[in-house]
């Protein structure tokens, strides 16, 4: 049993990397379960609902997600205020210099959420130019419908954010075929053309790409793209995707440009797959300073 879940794996990746992180979510209530013991040492936890649960099986040519998540269910607006607080959730989003909302598609109320903020948090916000992220996590389990509204939800956090939507490789196809956007093949070359065509429905600051062996971004109507440390034996694969968030967040809020962000993503997952553990700032640089070899 490990540490699992979007948000708790990325929070403890951005604490380990050197980041004051408050985490509010679905580790355990009343009491915090005893597996999020050590991200409690290196963040501020805060536990609303009792955790979902996931069986994990990797394989040498992919893996299956097992999950239990009806605990999710409690995580609501409703429920935040009631559990958490609502002047010390929306201080804390309003201090932040970076705001992440991870696993949308296996949490059923994250637009409720969302839709609550935007018209209760949001219009006393600064309008600094700080960071949002979000990570849908496969909406394919989700409708339509559902992804339509999401995607309507966070554009509309844009003039508080500077908002930046991660996917997958998967997670790009479905959200491209959501949008209609339709490709002859499924190609490097083509997901690149996708990632342009979602980011110029979807208006957002940046959307990032990462499949297994590189990373692209489009922010401003430009296209960057590096390629990544590949893993052929990875120790583990379970939240690489999570760290790859991690790392582009760090070097964003450290200002650097975007293709050194796909470089600290895919370096700060790289390392991860390797060793099965968060690298550390020294462990992200050393990593960098080798070519990434």
């Amino acid at each position: 049993m490990k540490l699992g879940g979007n948000g708790p794996i990325t929070a403890n990746a951005l604490a380990v990397l050197g980041l004051t992180v408050t985490y509010v979510g679905a580790v355990g209530w009343p009491s915090l379960h005893p597996v999020f013991g050590e991200l409690a040492l290196r963040a501020k936890v805060f536990g609303v609902a009792e955790p979902g649960h996931t069986d994990a099986l990797e394989f040498e040519d992919g893996k299956l997600m097992l999950t239990k998540t009806v605990s999710l269910n409690d995580v609501t607006w409703p429920v935040l205020q009631q559990r958490f607080g609502r002047d010390p959730l929306l201080a804390a989003l309003a201090e932040s210099d970076l705001v992440g909302f991870v696993n949308w598609t296996m949490i059923p109320f994250m637009s409720d959420l969302w839709e609550a903020l935007l018209g209760e948090g949001c219009p006393h916000f600064p309008q600094t130019p700080r960071t949002l992220f979000i990570d849908l996590a496969d909406p394919q389990k989700r409708t339509v419908a559902d992804m339509r509204r999401a995607l309507d939800l966070i554009q509309r956090f844009g003039p508080w954010f500077q908002v930046v939507l991660g996917l997958n490789e998967k997670e790009a196809w479905g959200i491209a075929g959501v949008l209609g956007v339709v490709t002859p093949r499924r190609d490097r070359a083509a997901l690149a053309r996708a990632a342009q065509a979602i980011a110029r429905q979807v208006k957002l600051h940046t959307l990032v790409v990462h499949p297994v062996s590189y990373a692209l971004a489009v922010s401003e109507g430009t296209l960057v793209e590096v390629e990544g440390p590949y893993e052929p034996n990875p120790k583990i694969t379970t939240g690489a995707g999570d760290h790859f968030n991690a790392g582009f967040c760090l070097e964003r809020l450290l200002g650097l440009d975007l293709a050194s962000a796909l470089l600290a993503g895919v370096g700060t997952s790289g390392f991860y797959v390797r060793h099965a553990k968060s690298p550390s700032l020294a462990d992200l640089s050393a990593l960098l300073r080798q070519g990434q070899s």
